[in-house]
């Protein structure tokens, strides 16, 4: 059997990673293919090397644009890959524009589709996400939920039939990642300038839409850790970087301190050592 699992932001990578060692020991081909979605080396190339994932078989490289731009360039470029490798199943992961363009892609060709992460629901259609995971689940042909919460809300919309409990690969992950951190197998993560690891410490990331594109949100967002009574590590998310810069905003204000994203292993490692 020869699946493709089709990827292309950084979510999918660390869900992906238990995928591709299962089945690593099997007999099934695994052909993945990276849509470009996300090109920052910093959220692409080091969780390939720090998860032990094999090197993308195909890089599309599609990079930023709007959703439309971006859904349409994975589709128009998935297309003639799909045509050659004539997959048994294409495996799509979570909620991005790579996900609903690849399972279109596949249902147009009459390709089987697995949605893995389905029946996840924010019920909020503010969320491009939401869009993408409802209609992502609506077309594919086999959705693997992470939990009975989810098994409810594909049954509640007449797809229980395609659903089958799968159990939530995050955690997965998740777990053995913070098991290999603590054994000390991961280097200790690169914090922003002016955190001490060995004083109390808090972390975040910043980067919704709904956070980052509201000027006023964002500043309130802002000068609120400013004023927290320890050092925050704000984890900036080129995203971000480039909304805060086009507001005038300065991310690095009050107990605020900037730095790159990290790793996976180095964010877990980065989150038990923070004070919450």
């Amino acid at each position: 059997m020869k699946v493709i699992s089709i990827v292309g932001a950084r979510p999918q990578l660390v869900k992906l990673a238990p995928i591709a060692a299962a089945f690593a020991e099997t007999e099934h081909q695994h052909v993945i293919v990276h849509t470009g979605q996300h090109y920052d080396a910093d959220l692409s190339d080091v969780f390939f090397d720090g998860l032990g994932i094999p090197d993308p078989d195909v890089h599309l490289g599609v990079g930023s644009g709007s959703h439309g731009v971006q859904t349409g360039s994975v589709l128009s470029a998935l297309d003639p890959v799909l045509e050659r490798e004539k997959p048994d199943w294409v495996l799509v992961y979570g909620d991005t524009n790579s996900t609903i363009a690849g399972a279109l892609s596949a249902v147009k060709m009459h390709l089987p589709v697995a949605h893995l992460e389905a029946g996840l629901r924010s019920f909020n259609r503010r969320m491009p996400e939401e869009h993408n995971r409802v209609l992502t689940d609506h077309c594919a042909d086999l959705l693997l939920a992470p939990t009975e919460e989810a098994m409810r809300h594909l049954a509640g919309e007449g797809l229980a039939h395609r659903a089958e409990l799968a159990g939530d690969v995050m955690v997965d992950i998740c777990l053995k990642i913070r098991d290999a951190v603590r054994a000390g197998e991961h280097p200790a993560p690169v914090l922003p300038e002016g955190i001490d690891p060995a004083q109390p410490f808090l972390l975040t990331t910043l980067h919704r839409p709904d956070n980052t594109d509201d000027p006023e949100r964002l500043s309130a967002i802002l000068e609120s850790l400013a004023k927290l009574p320890v050092p925050v590590a704000l984890l900036a998310h080129p995203r971000l970087v480039a909304r805060a810069e086009a507001h005038g905003i300065s991310l690095a204000q009050g107990n605020v301190h900037v730095g790159r994203p990290l790793p996976y292993a180095g964010l877990i490692a980065a989150v038990l050592a923070s004070s919450g």
